[in-house]
């Protein structure tokens, strides 16, 4: 069966740095890896993904979220299956960090990201529960397995982005 039609707006803000984000992040491959995280169920998706500075991160996590840091990834789901229609918000410079720290390739972190924001699009949650926590993870290792990424939580399953 083929993949669903994916309708992908990738942007990158203005910020020091950005060609190494832009670099790490090529259309095809985000579009490779957001269709791979698509249920079976979901007919189309219209993706937006924005790769953001630390202050844009900052601002939206505290305006939408309550939390007063830049986080690494920020989903806004208006629609879920069939149709799934959300925006994908990363920080570039937390994302870079993280990659560094868990000496990851940079776009390897980036694909693990963008899977994580297309799975809560869909409504999968790693903050209502640990049996949550769990099945999210597995379902991310599952699609980077098959995408030819390691297991993002090692094998312990630990951790969450």
């Amino acid at each position: 069966m083929p993949p669903p039609p994916l309708a992908l707006s990738l942007q990158f803000a203005r910020f020091d740095g950005a060609a190494a984000h832009r670099a790490a992040l090529p259309r095809h491959r985000v579009a490779r890896w957001l269709r791979a995280a698509l249920s079976e169920d979901v007919q189309a998706a219209e993706i937006t993904v924005r790769i953001v500075d630390a202050g844009e991160g900052r601002q939206l996590n505290r305006d939408y979220r309550g939390k007063d840091y830049a986080t690494n990834v920020l989903t806004f789901d208006y629609a879920g299956a069939p149709e799934v229609a959300a925006d994908l918000v990363l920080c570039a410079p937390v994302v870079a960090r993280e990659a560094t720290e868990l000496g990851r390739p940079l776009g390897a972190h980036y694909a693990h990201l963008l899977v994580h924001g297309a799975l809560h699009a869909q409504g999968w949650d790693h903050e209502t529960s640990e049996a949550d926590a769990e099945a999210m993870e597995a379902r991310e290792a599952a699609i980077l397995a098959a995408l030819g990424f390691a297991n993002p939580y090692g094998d312990d399953g630990c951790g969450a982005p």
